[in-house]
């Protein structure tokens, strides 16, 4: 038995008739703890205060809550600011200033987790992961020799993720000396864009993301600090912080990069640019946007190798891919995949085209913007300032003798109904449109407008998706889930299943995932389905007789990638709970 539940024992909080009774229902001694807070027996509240009543008695130590998965390190933690009347900080919250962290060794820093924020005349702000360690207060008090400390409270693992980014901004603190000397040496604003260090560090910019795998390069000034962070995996995670002074070369370069206007700060521009980087083409589009501090910059990473990926190696089941290709090899009819912005749908509809384009076939897209350039497809960019909009390059690629068409987007009535009126003249149309699943997409038709017989006679397939992170091989471990959840999805979790997760390395950078793959569901309509969309049945009544021809729903087919162990059940749940 665990001490915490041995010590609630001794202490009367909890009987052993209750623990005896867990034990009888199977329960593992190493969860009896959480089940017990879970059935209410004692509530986590109470035990929150229990572990904190321990810590300040010097019964516990701090890391004790590291056990407890169900137990959350930032409510421990707050509990304890507050019983020791000092601020709880959530560094992601405040706009720090890094400059106070190079009087200190990062080394120590490292040791006594601790992590100065801000100073001002008479005192500097110090976060410690344990605020009791007064061996640690001391040690940071020497460097700041003239101000009192003020001690805060934050987590270990907010802590030490700052104080990597502080070691990744000493990594290129010569880079940025250069170009602060370089800058002293130009006057002219128009020269300054050309300073060789400005190219260097954006040169470093893009490699650290690249090989980070992001998807989108974020560069945001903040009243301090100039912050690059990357999406990784879905998730934005801080890259590189810089000094503010860095911003204003960096963006003004960037801009120049992708042709925009570098005198005009007051309004959005978009654009694009090429790079090569690590020996690989990259197209990058670019957006800006006026915000506070300056310019919101973020740069979207176009790696033309993604624009040829096939569907089969997206991480689509066997059972799903067969579905969508028989639908494809229809020679008219509409084919949909919805999901949420995010979702991979667009790199779907591009695995499509991939299968679609041969040179027998006129293939012709509309997309806001062509993301990726492909032969044997004529592309069209949507361009509303000249009056070229989804429905206005629709109606003219009807008139170009199209086979097939690809509309990155359908948005309005109008769009849908030439979609729609394409589809039942002759042509295959594939789009994306957002809905939550794939049979929503039915009712969100007839909410646009289009009579529910045109729907029926025209859509052939729809295709659900999310993305999930995928376990990262190198720290891939199988662990025990809770107890609860494997009664609550009974029905999906088969008796002997096994789960795993990853436990966070320096390959993942700690994250514990490596990559995303695609869960989804494919509903082909068949002669059934059509005629009760054609009747006006209920989302009920269609997933019944869906259900009948052997659909397999979004979550049903992550379940079964979490017990494959190609993804965590936590990511099926947040993406795709039941």
């Amino acid at each position: 038995m665990d001490r915490i539940t041995q010590d609630l024992l001794e202490k009367h909080q909890i009987t052993q008739l209750q623990i005896d009774r867990l034990l009888q229902r199977g329960v593992a001694p190493e969860h009896i703890l959480e089940t017990i807070t879970r059935l209410g027996f004692f509530s986590l509240n109470a035990l929150k205060r229990f572990v904190v009543e321990q810590i300040r008695l010097g019964f516990y130590e701090i890391s004790i809550i590291k056990e407890y998965s169900f137990l959350p390190e930032s409510m421990v933690l707050n509990y304890l600011a507050e019983e020791l009347e000092l601020p709880f900080l959530d560094l992601d919250a405040i706009d720090m200033d890094y400059r106070l962290t190079e009087k200190i060794p990062t080394v120590q820093l490292k040791r006594y987790s601790a992590l100065p924020i801000s100073q001002d005349d008479m005192y500097v702000v110090v976060a410690f992961s344990d605020p009791l360690n007064i061996e640690a207060q001391e040690v940071i008090q020497r460097f700041f020799p003239r101000r009192s400390l003020k001690v805060g409270v934050s987590t270990e693992k907010q802590i030490q993720a700052y104080l990597f980014k502080i070691e990744l901004k000493d990594s290129v603190k010569e880079l940025v000396n250069n170009i602060r000397n370089e800058l002293r040496n130009i006057k002219a604003i128009e020269d300054q864009q050309e300073a060789s260090s400005i190219l260097q560090l954006i040169d470093v910019i893009l490699k650290a993301c690249i090989k980070a795998r992001a998807s989108d390069i974020h560069i945001e000034p903040t009243e301090k600090n100039c912050v690059v962070r990357g999406r990784i995996d879905g998730k934005l995670t801080e890259i590189f912080i810089f000094d503010r002074d860095i911003y204003a070369p960096l963006s003004s370069r960037m801009k120049l990069l992708a042709n925009l206007d570098i005198a005009e700060r007051r309004k959005p521009q978009d654009g694009r640019f090429s790079a090569m980087v690590m020996n690989a083409e990259f197209d990058f589009r670019i957006s800006t946007l006026p915000i506070l501090y300056g310019e919101s910059i973020v740069m979207r990473v176009l790696d033309k190798t993604k624009a040829l990926v096939k569907l089969e190696s997206s991480g689509m089941d066997s059972d799903s891919y067969h579905k969508l290709i028989k639908a494809l090899e229809s020679p008219f009819g509409i084919i949909l995949v919805t999901g949420p912005t995010g979702s991979g749908k667009t790199t779907t509809l591009y695995g499509a085209l991939n299968e679609l384009r041969n040179v027998e076939d006129k293939v012709i897209t509309v997309e806001d913007p062509v993301e990726y350039r492909m032969n044997l497809i004529q592309q069209v960019q949507v361009n509303p300032k000249v009056g070229l909009s989804f429905a206005d390059a629709l109606r003219s690629i009807l008139r170009q003798d199209p086979d097939k068409i690809m509309i990155g987007e359908i948005r309005d009535h109008e769009t849908l109904e030439i979609a729609i009126k394409a589809a039942l003249t002759g042509h295959l149309v594939i789009s994306t449109l957002h809905t939550n699943d794939a049979i929503s997409a039915i009712p969100r038709m007839s909410d646009m407008g289009i009579e529910p017989y045109l729907i029926s006679g025209a859509v052939m397939a729809i295709q659900a998706q999310r993305l999930v992170r995928r376990i990262c091989k190198t720290c891939k471990k199988e662990v025990e889930i809770p107890h609860h959840l494997k009664e609550e999805y009974a029905e999906h979790i088969p008796p002997n299943a096994v789960f795993y997760a990853g436990m966070g390395c320096k390959e993942c950078n700690g994250t514990g995932y490596m990559g995303r793959e695609m869960i989804c569901e494919v509903l082909p309509i068949s002669p059934a389905i059509s005629s009760l969309i054609a009747k006006e049945a209920s989302k009920e009544e269609i997933f019944k007789q869906a259900k009948l021809e052997g659909f397999v729903g979004l979550f049903q087919n992550g379940m079964a990638k979490a017990i494959q162990g190609v993804t965590t059940i936590d990511e099926i749940l947040r993406v795709a709970k039941g």
